[in-house]
């Protein structure tokens, strides 16, 4: 390779010969192949040019002496094409051979300047006719119409109201205790399947109705590493428009051992007890049969907790400690049905949000120690006149061979069955979500806010809003909502 500005001194310096083979250079070819004519066939082959331009003072006509490509056009025209001061001069007539166009120039400066150098003019082809220069050639149609651009006014778009944000409490002033968990309930290595979650979210979507159900552990029971009392169970029986869904939950009493475990044991046996009966109870409920309902309902409950009371007696607990209160919802998932029934036994809350206003529907019985009321609580032997009923005629029950005679609960039986209307909302909780309920009216407030909007809400939303604390309350929290569409 040659020094900056030198020439090339023979092939020795075709350096690009060497990258590619070891073989020597076979010298420049006999027809001319330069720059110019190489441009000479591309602009013969676009023939951009508008006229043959006349040849400079001095130029000479070099005709072209190798044969045309098949996409070449002819050139019949006399003159090189004309380059601007940054290209190669002219071969003179007496001197010396021009170097060929595939040989690099020695100066890679030269060789950027002649790669970059502009053409002056186009060359014409006898073969096409001669249209304009890009220069003058019309831009591109656009679809935009002629005329002057038209002005865009900013648009208006009127956004839904959205619903407050959750909150983490209400109220005077903050809780006691921290809002997250503090200490985990202590493990058994050999039983780890009596460990029970912090948090239980469930939801689904059957006819009509929209489900949400959540079930948390209180700030003190957080605080003192103690498991949850509370228990949730969501079940469906059953396919298609005969689909029963069942929504249970129980609280176990309280500063006992055991209590998520009665808690657990008695939603499992009012499941079992449900599921086995759910073609029954489906067709009833699409009858709207209130009354077969309601007897139906009170003796599989009767059954599920004398069950539960005859577990503490294997397992050597006093029943009294080994309880536990259940609440439960059947919602059908035909579509034209819109009966809901609510049953249970024990303390906690039934709500309906209807037209932006709480009501508190829960179904109101005496005290156990008070005189009993026909059609509410464990059905009495007698009416307050004296008249038998005719649903116990007096006849003892042999005990069943194959296990313990359930025991009538001591708490009364609730029940209530009621048609729902669309936009409602129907609350059922324990009784750590009901008494703040009734006792703060800014939680309704607030409830009713989040819960009044178009649609119902997700399953992480219904959670935060079960969340909101009270100061005062701070038992576990288990609710299930459903919205009518």
């Amino acid at each position: 390779m040659s020094q900056q500005g030198g020439r090339p001194t023979g092939h020795e310096d075709d350096w690009w010969g060497q990258l590619y083979d070891d073989t020597e250079d076979a010298g420049p070819a006999a027809a001319p192949d330069s720059l110019d004519d190489r441009f000479a066939s591309a602009a013969g082959a676009v023939n951009t040019g508008t006229g043959v331009p006349a040849p400079r003072e001095g130029e000479q006509d070099t005709p072209p002496t190798r044969s045309r490509a098949p996409w070449e056009a002819t050139r019949t025209t006399t003159g090189p094409t004309n380059l601007t001061p940054g290209g190669d001069p002219p071969r003179p007539a007496d001197g010396p051979p021009a170097q060929p166009a595939d040989t690099a120039p020695a100066d890679p400066a030269d060789r950027r300047a002649a790669a970059a150098a502009p053409v002056s003019g186009p060359r014409p082809s006898d073969t096409h006719p001669p249209v304009a220069t890009p220069g003058d050639a019309a831009p591109p149609p656009t679809d935009t119409p002629p005329g002057p651009a038209p002005t865009r006014t900013p648009t208006r778009v009127d956004l839904p109201t959205l619903p407050p944000g959750p909150l983490d409490f209400v109220g005077s002033g903050p809780p006691t205790y921290d809002a997250e968990p503090t200490a985990l309930p202590p493990a058994d290595p050999d039983d780890l399947d009596d460990l029970v979650a912090d948090t239980v979210l469930d939801g689904a979507h059957y006819g009509s109705c929209t489900l949400r159900a959540a079930s948390v552990r209180g700030d003190s029971a957080r605080f003192r590493g103690e498991p949850r009392r509370d228990s949730l169970l969501t079940a469906r029986f059953g396919t298609g428009d005969h689909a029963l869904v069942l929504v249970a939950m129980a609280t176990g009493a309280r500063a006992t051992p055991g209590a998520h475990r009665a808690a657990a044991e008695a939603c499992h046996w009012i499941g079992r007890a449900v599921g086995r009966s759910h073609a029954r109870l489906a067709e009833d409920l699409r009858a709207a049969r209130r009354g077969d309902l309601k007897s139906g309902l009170h003796r599989l409950t009767d059954r599920s907790l004398g069950k539960l009371r005859a577990s503490a007696t294997e397992q050597g607990i006093d029943p009294e400690e080994y309880s536990a209160t259940l609440r439960c919802l059947l919602l059908p998932a035909d579509t034209d049905c819109r009966t809901r029934v609510f049953f249970g036994v024990g303390a906690g809350g039934l709500f309906r949000l209807r037209d932006g206003e709480w009501q508190d529907i829960e179904p109101r019985v005496q005290d156990i120690t008070g005189e009993p009321v026909v059609g509410f609580g464990s059905l009495p032997a007698e009416t307050p006149e004296g008249d038998r009923l005719t649903m116990d005629l007096g006849i003892p029950t042999p005990p069943s061979p194959y296990e313990a005679a359930p025991e009538p609960p001591r708490e009364p039986f609730r029940f209530r069955a009621s048609v729902a209307r669309p936009g409602d909302t129907l609350l059922m909780c324990s009784g750590g979500f009901a008494e703040p309920l009734r006792g703060e009216p800014e939680l309704c407030e607030y409830l009713t806010g989040r819960w009044s909007g178009p649609t119902p809400p997700g399953l992480a939303a219904f959670l935060a809003d079960t969340q909101v604390r009270v100061k005062g309350y701070a038992d576990d929290r288990t609710a299930a909502a459903v919205w009518e569409a």
